[in-house]
């Protein structure tokens, strides 16, 4: 922690919150302690405001759809696991030993999920404003650079191709394997109620891109990048 705490120029005021953000549910399990998907949720929507304030000044003249559209490709799973990267979050995660073991520290959708829950302990410790500047050091650099180039939202651009048509979708988580901390989602994605496409993951949010993936790959949209 003490490292984290160097690296951002903060003291946290509650170690236990902290923790709580870097504990994957394996980890709580096995020890009988809160795991971070609360603090995941919370993580999430304080990302949504802080990366909504910086394309609504960054571009003064998009419009809605353009911004929505940054903003998802800025979030999108594999943007998460970039700003984890750059301060090494997953070395302090706390995983249950099976997942230790099968390579869970370097799990794109894990280091995704602790990175949303570090920003969520992190707004609920010191408040929005010092939330903002670990924004500013982890996140407004990588945007800014060439690494963003490789962020992929698939459900975005399946979104877009879609409406183009005045279709709609639909995702649907059709099982779930595997014990609770450990769980495996299959999610379907429908056009029109036409399967277009089948994913899985470890969070249904990775199921549901792998969903689009599928979808996007099976209609050869060869003019976007994916």
């Amino acid at each position: 922690m003490t490292k984290l705490e160097a690296y951002f120029n903060l003291s946290f005021k509650s170690e236990g919150l902290i923790k709580t953000a870097l504990t994957h549910s394996s980890y709580a399990n096995e020890n009988n302690v809160e795991s971070n998907e609360r603090l995941e949720y919370m993580g999430d929507a304080v990302l949504d405001v802080l990366m909504g304030e910086y394309l609504y000044n960054k571009y003064p003249k998009y419009q809605e759809g353009e911004l929505t559209k940054i903003r998802a490709k800025n979030v999108c799973e594999s943007a998460l696991v970039e700003y984890a990267k750059k301060c090494d979050l997953k070395q302090y995660l706390l995983l249950g030993k099976g997942e230790e073991l099968s390579g869970g520290r370097n799990r794109s959708a894990l280091q995704a999920d602790a990175f949303e829950a570090f920003v969520g302990a992190i707004y609920l410790d010191k408040g929005l404003e010092e939330t903002r500047k670990v924004f500013d050091k982890v996140v407004v650099p990588t945007i800014e650079s060439d690494d963003n180039n490789n962020f992929v939202d698939y459900k975005s651009y399946l979104q877009e191709l879609v409406q183009s048509d005045k279709r709609t979708l639909e995702y649907k988580v059709v099982d779930e394997r595997g014990p609770s901390h450990d769980k495996t989602f299959v999610t379907r994605v429908y056009m029109d109620d036409i399967l277009m496409g089948e994913g899985s993951g470890k969070t249904k949010k990775e199921s549901e891109q792998h969903a689009a993936e599928t979808a996007l790959k099976k209609l050869a949209v060869r003019s976007m990048k994916f």
